[in-house]
């Protein structure tokens, strides 16, 4: 099998079926939904899944408030290590629109360029994380983090409606389709 077919399936198994199969309400499922979205349009990456368990709890806990928690787990999978990068332009680049920064707006080459430039092969592990720590906080994170919030909004409020509208149309299809068998076998 191949790769591509092997990633098809996983998505079609961890994130579309949770979609179809939940017992749930339609807005469980969408609000799960919406938080992956969510977290995953944020400059997080490796802190996403623990971001939304999180959520989860103090939602439940102090809002009374669910969301489907594996869904929303497996959406924050959009953000990759190998999506990181053209998402950290793009939230870097917003960010400094936001901030009326016109003048300081790289390229995608330019940034690739000093991302890397800000790395070198003799560092250690340790010094490498120190570099990273620095070049996400000081150098970028603030244009980062600020420039995330409206592509995290958006797609949060874009998947919850669209999340929703696909599952109340599949649980319509559904019950037609139930309708019909139970009308041709009567």
């Amino acid at each position: 099998m191949s790769f591509l077919k092997k990633w098809q399936r996983l998505l079609r198994y961890r994130l579309i079926m949770p979609l179809l199969r939940s017992r749930h309400a339609p807005e469980h499922t969408a609000r799960g939904t919406a938080i992956g979205f969510l977290w995953s349009f944020t400059p997080s990456i490796g802190f996403q899944m623990p971001a939304v368990f999180l959520t989860w709890i103090i939602a439940r806990r102090m809002f009374n408030w669910d969301f489907n928690l594996v869904l929303a787990l497996a959406w924050t999978w959009i953000s990759n290590f190998v999506t990181a990068l053209p998402l950290y332009y793009l939230f870097y680049v917003t960010g400094q629109i936001m901030f009326g920064r016109w003048h300081d707006l790289s390229g995608y080459q330019s940034f690739l360029s000093l991302w890397q430039g800000s790395f070198s092969a003799d560092q250690s592990l340790l010094e490498q994380l120190a570099t990273l720590g620095r070049v996400l906080v000081l150098d970028w994170g603030i244009a980062m983090a600020v420039g995330s919030v409206p592509w995290a909004a958006g797609m949060g409020l874009l998947s919850y409606h669209y999340s929703l509208k696909f599952v109340r149309a599949h649980r319509q299809r559904r019950a037609e389709r139930m309708r019909r068998q139970k009308s041709h076998t009567a």
